[in-house]
């Protein structure tokens, strides 16, 4: 009895042994690999991240760090929060040159390249004009008040000091608004962060702007264009592998009034909405370099914005005219089974 006791006892003691080695072994295995995602709101719109991780605790790490970059961004360049270094700029830069960051530094050289590459038709200080619309209360300036504030919009009205890295605006009246180029920006800035987490396969969306990393699943990120009157369809699915899509509608912010829509996209020429097209689609390899084109394109028309596309190497374009008709760049043209286009969609000849 004593044999067949002590016998028990070291059967009981080796089982508990096993299950515990079990027990530290599964807790040392990371989660399973799986596609995390998540959505907020922030920058005043839709945020989404979606990304492959090979531990699940990680892959949330990652996503919460693309969030607190998109808040950190928002809280320097957001022009409706007073406390933001955008904010400052407006206020103060008429008056005396301003000491700015070496990253809003950086964001403002590059928009006066975007200026310069479009013949000025990208312009961040349209918001000279752009503040006075108001597309949620529908309000808009009178015809003598956008007249008396189109003078300030130049983009060379921006006075850059590389040495001394300040900003000083050559003439009262001036603001800029980043809202051209900073989502895209955005994008790119918590791309950069996800490589440096190890993340390989992912896709960041702020808006109108994505960017993908990597492919899914073995196969390229399929991204679509909407229909710019009809919010549920589809017009065009483009594929995507480590490259980025910038959209910019006359859907995304307006109201109309009396048949005419007012929308956020501002020919700096003028003050006043751009007319002639519903939405521009640039592809190229980020978003900072997308989103700075979309605006241009959109307000040269189809012609003269596929002219702007054609003479950059690497980028391409879908726009669609205020007839619903889709034009395509070239590179596009030459990809026609890459892209699911449905049928009666016109191409530029």
């Amino acid at each position: 009895m004593k044999r067949r006791s002590d016998s028990a006892g070291k059967s009981f003691f080796v089982f508990l042994k096993a299950v515990f080695l079990c027990a530290v072994l599964v807790a040392a295995l990371p989660a399973q690999a799986q596609w995390l995602s998540r959505d907020e709101a922030i920058m005043g719109t839709a945020i989404r991240v979606e990304l492959w991780s090979d531990d699940k605790a990680a892959g949330e790490a990652a996503i919460d760090a693309v969030m607190e970059e998109m808040h950190r961004i928002d809280r320097e360049m957001s022009p409706f929060k007073p406390e933001s270094e955008l904010s400052r700029i407006n206020r103060e830069a008429a008056d005396h040159p301003v000491p700015i960051s070496a990253e809003m530094f950086d964001i403002l050289s590059r928009s006066i390249e975007f200026s310069k590459l479009s013949g000025g038709v990208f312009d961040i200080t349209f918001s000279s004009v752009g503040y006075m619309y108001d597309y949620r209360r529908h309000i808009k300036p009178t015809d003598s008040e956008i007249e008396m504030a189109l003078p300030g919009i130049n983009y060379r009205h921006l006075l850059l000091d590389k040495d001394k890295q300040t900003i000083r605006f050559s003439r009262p009246g001036t603001r800029i608004d980043l809202g051209g180029i900073g989502k895209g920006y955005a994008v790119d800035n918590c791309i950069a962060l996800l490589k440096k987490r190890g993340i390989t396969h992912a896709l960041v969306t702020a808006g109108g702007d994505s960017r993908v990393l990597g492919d899914r699943e073995g196969r390229p990120w399929m991204v679509g264009i909407r229909d710019p009157r009809r919010k549920d369809n589809v017009v065009a699915v483009i594929p995507l592998i480590n490259s980025a899509i910038s959209t910019s509608g006359d859907y995304e912010r307006f109201f109309e009034v009396d048949g005419v829509r007012y929308h956020h996209i501002l020919n700096p020429k003028t003050g006043r909405s751009a007319t002639g097209v519903h939405s521009a689609s640039v592809i190229g390899p980020d978003a900072t370099t997308t989103d700075g084109l979309t605006k241009p394109v959109f307000i040269l028309g189809p012609e003269k914005g596929l002219q702007l596309i054609e003479s950059i190497p690497g980028v391409d374009a879908v726009i669609i005219d205020a007839a619903g008709r889709m034009y395509y760049s070239s590179g596009l043209q030459n990809k026609q089974r890459e892209v699911s286009v449905p049928p009666g969609s016109m191409l530029p000849k």
